[in-house]
């Protein structure tokens, strides 16, 4: 391993060392999760100082947007009380502040809710404490409470593991990673998949060369998320950046001090991502036996919730600096340049039951 090293690097270099190269999803939890040196165990990512900017933190239209969604999907299945409000992956709390704030408009609905984090971060736990201290965290969604679920996962998904192959002319091979001159690289298994069955049919046909990404992980989670639902009512909407049909095509990237890097350099030290297969998430929502609906690209999503409107009443009550401000929020939340082609939304509800608002 090289002097520059980060500590992390050199603790999966000695696995790889004694143990042989290790998949890609592995690196990946290590890399993000690694109790000691994982990325989102050891320090706040979000903001300018961070490596990268959620939505939420763009502007609380879109938390309060977001709330009032699952507000009236949680009114549609007849205001269940008490119910469980629960997001993945929570950032700071911002979304989750700014969605509580909206629904204490709605008739009943803060006395029956119960705030619940999905979260393993503890730098972001004692975060997210500050801005919602009544939440109760768990380590996974397994844990969540067996009542009416109502669920927001915004880039989430986009951070779990993922398992890469290489189609070759042996067949699909899959991508671990290695060691190649003191430094971490992928490496190609030495036998090829015994067969692609499990692929979607637009992987199957990939050419030589071609990378296919699976994501078990999520489709497990998402699968989960939809049997909860079907189970005791509610609704999900999953916010994330991706593609609308399964494709082949290599996406895991890393990011740090909002710069594009090496994903193999610095593990432990830069956010590692992939983007969402929302054909693939789709597929695994209604293996869990719910609706799935979408995606549909976050700007028009946001426009059919009434963001414009917001927007405007916002401007109205703030001086000319805010106004702008506004604007320039609303346009990175929705142009079709920004955010609103590149995030998508799929909405998850039982079978039978009302759409949540926001799919047309």
């Amino acid at each position: 391993m090289t002097s520059d090293a980060t500590p992390l690097a050199s603790h999966i270099a000695r696995l790889i060392e004694e143990t042989g190269p290790i998949p890609l999803s592995q690196y990946m939890a290590l890399a993000l999760g690694h109790a000691e040196h994982g990325y989102y165990m050891t320090r706040d990512p979000l903001g300018m100082r961070g490596d990268f900017i959620t939505a939420p933190e763009v502007s609380q239209m879109f938390g309060e947007l977001i709330g009032l969604c699952l507000a009236d999907a949680w009114m549609a299945q007849g205001a269940p009380a008490p119910f469980a409000l629960a997001e993945l992956g929570p950032g700071r709390g911002t979304l989750m502040a700014d969605a509580l704030r909206a629904i204490r408009a709605v008739s009943g609905m803060v006395d029956a809710v119960e705030i619940h984090f999905v979260e393993t971060s503890p730098v972001l736990r004692e975060a997210q404490k500050k801005r919602v201290p009544q939440a109760t965290w768990h380590d996974s969604v397994e844990t969540l409470p067996a009542r009416p679920l109502f669920l927001i996962a915004n880039e989430f998904f986009d951070a779990l593991p993922i398992v890469q192959y290489q189609r070759t002319e042996r067949g699909w091979c899959e991508r671990y990673i290695g060691l190649s001159e003191g430094r971490l690289a992928p490496v190609l298994a030495p036998i090829p998949l015994v067969n692609d069955k499990s692929f979607p049919a637009a992987m199957r046909a990939a050419p030589i060369g071609a990378i296919a990404e699976i994501a078990p992980a999520s489709a497990a989670i998402a699968e989960t998320i939809s049997s909860r639902i079907v189970a005791h009512g509610g609704a999900a909407l999953v916010i994330d950046y991706g593609h609308t049909r399964s494709a082949p095509g290599e996406t895991l990237q890393a990011l740090r001090g909002h710069e594009y890097a090496d994903p193999f350099d610095a593990p432990g030290e830069a956010d590692l991502t992939a983007h969402v297969d929302f054909e693939a998430l789709a597929r695994a929502v209604r293996a869990g036996g719910a609706a799935a609906y979408g995606p549909a690209e976050q700007g028009a999503f946001l426009r059919a919730l009434g963001i414009e409107a917001r927007a405007a009443t916002l401007c109205n009550q703030a001086t000319e600096i805010q106004a702008r401000n506004i604007e320039t929020s609303l346009q990175r939340l929705t142009a079709s340049g920004e955010m609103g082609s590149l995030f998508k939304v799929l909405g998850i509800a039982p079978r039978g039951a009302q759409a949540p608002a926001g799919f047309v």
